[in-house]
């Protein structure tokens, strides 16, 4: 069930802008750095100094963690699964670093006082890298600056629909369309608002717009609805996942043709989760599938038809993608879902019940996505399920998930990448999943 790999691609990288920050030598020096760094924070002859002022600082900030550990896992549950440890190590050390700086700083002069704090401010700066190695967020320190991407206002790219090349159905627009002189080699963003018709109040969404749409005549382009994890926001995919960059490499060889991607918001806030359903939650099922698709036909030049139309995510983003493939496979007949999990979820089934529909059993089954595919088929569908090979946690649910659709009929994918619930693994998954997607979409034959 393992898909066939293909090999990775060559990057050589001449600034340091495009040294790895996940990988390679630049976690363990800054690793080192933290070490030495904490060492110099902590050092001192002071008489009581290591009888009395650290352990004492060592007990309050492991209080502050713990406490903060509980009242996150257990009173507050924002998150399906606990706090990750090494965040929360890591956020620690920085805490004990600053704690123990300004305690020194009692008894020390300016010049020493400086010291103390630049490397309490070392520590929690390497603590931060060592937290982004972790995740596998920003792969470099131009992803970490936004310089990968250009955003433009929107109101210059809306353009007229006139010249529109819209081939018939079963001819791949690859086939009908050339690019024109001039046409750019990078695609743009824009930051837009997509209301929602009641029940839910998103935050601002974001567009990529491929190079094949910057110029005239414009084709009908195909759309990627495409989410986030949560916590979340709609720039991860940007910041995180490179997706500029990654679309236009596909983009320069197929003429600039591309998916246009768009990237709602279904959260409502970072640390919200109304699990894409219409419940008590809010009504996000509604605004995915009626309300975004409504705005984006009106107001860009894309492919109208639903063949030419995905949705896609990751974590409890691709739960998402999923849900609404099954839930209105006639507006996204094709998905992606990238390491989600077997069913929305709030952490426990029975919380998860109690919080959407109020303890109705049966109202989580009529939405449950391995529910709706035990007793209906979809012959009409296609999707593609990422795993992460390390992911102990979530794997087994996407091998569940891709059974269940095999199963209900839908023409399903496999797809296994290194690495473990992370950005190592969400963050490549978008550029192996594009040349399946084209086919689908219709971009390409």
């Amino acid at each position: 069930m393992r898909s066939a790999g293909s090999r990775p691609e060559v990057v050589i990288t001449t600034s340091p802008l495009d040294w790895s920050l996940v990988d390679g030598w630049f976690p363990a020096a800054s690793g080192f750095v933290c070490a030495a760094a904490l060492v110099g924070v902590g050092w001192s002859r002071r008489p009581g100094w290591w009888f009395r002022a650290v352990p004492i600082t060592l007990a309050a900030c492991t209080g502050v963690v713990t406490g903060l550990v509980v009242t996150v896992d257990v009173l507050w549950r924002p998150f399906p699964e606990p706090l990750p440890p090494v965040p929360v190590v890591w956020g620690g050390i920085g805490l004990l670093a600053g704690v123990l700086a300004l305690v020194r700083c009692r008894w020390l002069r300016w010049p020493g006082r400086a010291g103390v704090l630049l490397a309490a401010l070392l520590v929690g700066l390497t603590g931060l890298a060592q937290v982004n190695a972790y995740f596998s967020g920003y792969p470099t320190a131009r992803a970490a600056l936004g310089l990968t991407y250009t955003v433009v206002p929107f109101e210059q790219l809306r353009g007229s629909a006139a010249g529109l090349v819209d081939p018939p159905p079963g001819i791949p627009l690859s086939q009908q369309w050339r690019p024109p002189p001039g046409m750019p080699d990078r695609g743009v963003v824009a930051e837009v608002e997509i209301p929602a018709s009641g029940g839910f109040d998103p935050r601002p969404a974001r567009i990529y717009l491929p190079p094949a749409y910057l110029v005239t005549p414009r084709p009908a382009l195909p759309v990627l609805v495409l989410l986030s994890g949560q916590p979340g926001a709609t720039t991860d995919w940007l910041r995180f996942g490179q997706l500029p960059p990654a679309v236009d490499r596909f983009a320069s060889r197929h003429g600039g043709l591309a998916p246009v991607v768009v990237m709602p918001d279904h959260l409502g806030s970072a640390l919200a989760n109304p699990l894409c359903l219409d419940s008590r939650l809010g009504t996000v099922e509604t605004y995915l599938a009626v309300d975004v698709p409504a705005w984006v036909r009106s107001h860009l030049q894309v492919a109208a038809e639903p063949a030419a139309w995905a949705i896609g995510g990751f974590s409890q983003g691709g739960t998402c993608a999923l849900q609404l493939a099954v839930r209105a496979p006639a507006v996204y007949p094709t998905f992606l879902s990238i390491a989600g999990q077997r069913e929305p979820t709030l952490g426990e089934r029975a919380l998860t019940v109690d919080r959407a529909f109020g303890g109705d059993r049966a109202a989580f089954a009529a939405v449950n996505p391995l529910d709706i595919l035990a007793r209906s088929r979809f012959p009409d569908s296609a999707g593609l399920i990422v795993a992460g090979e390390q992911d102990t946690r979530y794997r087994p649910d996407a091998l569940a998930v891709f059974r269940a659709c095999r199963q209900a009929g839908i023409d399903v994918g496999w797809r296994e990448l290194p690495g473990g619930h992370s950005w190592a693994v969400w963050r490549p998954a978008l550029p192996a999943a594009l040349p399946w997607l084209a086919r689908e979409l219709g971009l390409v034959g």
